[in-house]
C-alpha cells in the first residue's frame, strides 16, 4: 500500500501542475497570431470537394 500511497500523492501534487502546464500551452498554441488561417482552412476540410 506505500507504493499507491506515493504514487497518489505525487499525482495529486506534479500531476496537476503537469496538466496545467499542458492546458496554458494548448490555449497559447491556439491563439497565436497565425492560428485562426490554420483553424479556417480545417474548418472547412468537411466541406471540400475531392
Amino acid at each position: 500500500m506505500e507504493t499507491y500511497t506515493a504514487m497518489r500523492h505525487f499525482a495529486d501534487s506534479w500531476g496537476l501542475v503537469f496538466l496545467f502546464v499542458v492546458f496554458v500551452g494548448m490555449v497559447l498554441f491556439l491563439l497565436r497570431p497565425g492560428a485562426k488561417k490554420a483553424a479556417d482552412d480545417a474548418a472547412q476540410i468537411p466541406l471540400k470537394e475531392d
